[in-house]
């Protein structure tokens, strides 16, 4: 659900129990030493920097360069990140939010750590962070700009709060100096928190 900046539209969603699970259990290894934290630490940047966000980047470049495949995210992008293989595992619905001139979009959980995996992976330490979850629905401009990203005032900040049920993927704004580029030259601009909002899409080589 949509929060457009404002306090008085958070919705509270229970967080699901196998979330939670995952949550304890990660937390009870490492405390017991039954798991290095190194190790949980590059397993965890694997998903993060190398498997999960580049399905992310194959559905945005796909998304941007693809007329067919973009209408058919709008209308409903389940069918077809399914028959890309990317498809929600835990029975969530996928929703793309597109970023424009005129609305920027930032996602979140506010109740626990939802977060669309099987395209960015696991989430990032900061996105399942208490400071996170509660500041960037009263303050995302603050927030972002924290995040190195100033929103022009001019631009509109959405926030959506992921569920169990339903999952955002942010779809930044193509860059102006990448067309003629294939799908997989694409792709390699689209970074992790510009599928999340806290980030947009640039020059890899930059």
């Amino acid at each position: 659900m949509p929060h457009d900046h404002d306090p008085d539209h958070y919705h509270a969603v229970l967080p699901s129990d196998p979330a939670l699970r995952v949550k304890a259990l990660e937390t009870i290894l490492t405390d017991k030493g039954l798991v290095e934290t190194a190790a949980l630490d590059e397993i965890i940047d694997t998903y993060q920097n190398r498997i999960g966000p580049q399905n992310g980047a194959k559905v945005v470049a796909k998304f941007w360069d693809d007329a067919e495949f973009r209408a058919a995210m709008r209308t409903d992008p389940m069918p077809a990140l399914s028959d890309l293989g990317f498809y929600g595992r835990q029975g969530e619905h996928m929703v793309m939010v597109e970023n424009t001139p005129e609305v920027h979009n930032v996602v979140v959980c506010t109740l626990c750590s939802c977060y669309p995996w099987p395209l960015l992976g696991i989430p990032p330490g900061w996105y399942k962070s208490d400071a996170y979850r509660a500041r960037v629905v009263r303050e995302p401009r603050k927030v972002l700009a924290e995040f190195g990203l100033d929103i022009p005032a001019s631009q509109k900040i959405r926030v959506w709060d992921s569920t169990a049920e339903i999952r955002y993927l942010v779809i930044p704004q193509r860059p102006k100096d990448t067309q003629g580029l294939s799908e997989q030259a694409l792709a390699r601009w689209v970074t992790r928190n510009s599928m999340i909002g806290t980030g947009l899409a640039r020059d890899p080589d930059q």
